[in-house]
Order: C-alpha cells, then structure tokens, then sequence
C-alpha cells in the first residue's frame, strides 16, 4: 500500500514492489474443488499479458468500454485490473450491445448476451487451471489460446488518467480510477485491514461490495485475499477449517461472522 497509488493498477504495482512472492489471491471454487494461489509476481505477469492482449490484439483504447460478463474468479480479478492498466472501462453486468468489447464466462447465457457486441468478444472457460474450451463458442476469441503468447510486462501507449472512468456499476454508477481506490481504502479501514490482514470473500463480482472485498480492498490495506466460489457447498465445520488452514483474519459473505 502506497499513499500515492491513485488507480487499481497502482496498487497492485505497490503489492508487486513490497513482496513479488506473497500471496495475493486464493482462489476455491467448491463447485469444482479448484484452488489457485496466485502471488503478487504471478497475478501481475496474468494482468501485463491480459493488458498486452486488450491494448494490441484486440486494439482497445482509453474509454473504451468493456461489458464484463464472469462471476467472482480470478481471471475477472485479472481482467479488473488489465482494465485499470490500460484505461478501458470495465462494466460489470454491462449491456454487450452498447460496449465496444465484450468479455463472457461460459454460461449460455452470458455467452449468448455477449454475442450482442459489435466489437471484439472474449470468453473464458473458467476451467482449473486457466484451461481452454474443448470447442471455442463461435464467434469469441478463447482467452486461454490468446493470451499465453503475450508479453509478460506492459506499457500503456498513453498514459492511464486516474480522473478517468474506471469501473460502471449495475445501475450505471461510474466510478474513476482515484474514486474506487479512495473508496477501497474507506472500505479497508471500515473492515480493519491493514497490511497482513487476510479476508475471506464470499460475495459476487456483480456490485461494488463484491469487487471491493473480493480485491480492491485488501489491495489498498497491504493484505490479501481468499476469494470463494460456492462457499455455500460447503458446512461450517468445513468453512472454519479453511479459515485456519489459509490464516484467515477477516470474512466477507452474505452471513458474514
């Protein structure tokens, strides 16, 4: 955490100085038994090719807008802060046929929402392991075939502005890139993160409460995150023997402890 970090990205540049090899994100999914432990190293190297991949393959620019179709994950952590980085608006739940760029999860649903965008169209698989589609949907670019390839350090072509629009929330909210780290660091010290804290997070990427305690506000605090997937699978006896085992200090659900 650093009092100058005035966007996302800058707080992820910070975590990456302090400890390139702490973890910053843990990942389950209690649907499918995946865990992912991704370092600050490691999730910075996924959001530089991510950033690489929007900017050049797909030619997206400052103030485009991005509707981002994908549940709480670590890759839609990783394409939060690629938008941060380049200056993309990322929408969450936005409308794919008003966006310039459109970014899907694997359910029909989605994947048929997205197909609305006139510009480019991402899907994720959301498989272990970052796995690709057996079959890529027609009509999308598979981001586990596109972006291995991309350089693992970014350089926007223009400087990203932290006045700029950042995230647009269900309901259309928009907040810049200096307002959500502001917001994040209000949040951060309403939950009492500091650096070395370690929250637990239930909650969908489908508003800000989701997006700040499932990444930003930890980011802001110096901490980290266990961010769950179908936590609800699971019992108590279960939950608190993952709180122990990922030396949890703070929790973030819909029954929150």
């Amino acid at each position: 955490m650093n009092a100058s970090d005035r966007t996302p990205a800058d707080l992820l540049r910070s975590a990456l100085a302090a400890d390139p090899a702490r973890p910053l994100l843990t990942f389950y999914d209690d649907a499918t038994g995946e865990r992912v432990e991704l370092s600050a190293a490691t999730l910075a190297n996924w959001v530089a090719k991510t950033a690489n991949l929007l900017q050049d393959d797909l030619s997206a620019e400052p103030g485009d807008r991005l509707a981002l179709l994908l549940p709480a994950h670590w890759q839609t952590a990783v394409w939060l802060l690629a938008a941060s980085s380049t200056g993309v608006v990322a929408e969450l739940g936005g409308d794919p046929a008003r966006a310039d760029l459109a970014v899907s999860g694997p359910e029909p649903e989605d994947l048929e929402a997205a197909r609305a965008c006139g510009g480019e169209r991402v899907a994720l698989a959301l498989r272990p392991l970052g796995g690709r589609f057996p079959q890529p949907p027609p009509g999308f670019l598979d981001y586990a075939v596109e972006v291995p390839s991309q350089g693992d350090r970014f350089t926007p072509y223009a400087p990203v502005e932290p006045s700029e629009t950042f995230l647009v929330l269900p309901g259309g909210e928009e907040l810049t890139g200096e307002a959500a780290v502001a917001r994040a660091r209000e949040d951060a010290a309403a939950r009492g993160l500091g650096p070395g804290s370690r929250l637990l997070s239930a909650l969908p990427y489908d508003n800000w409460e989701g997006v700040s305690a499932g990444l930003l506000a930890p980011l802001a605090a110096g901490g980290s995150v266990v961010l769950c997937r179908n936590l609800d699978r699971l019992d108590t006896a279960s939950i608190d023997k993952r709180k122990e085992s990922e030396r949890v200090t703070h929790t973030a659900t819909r029954t929150a402890t």
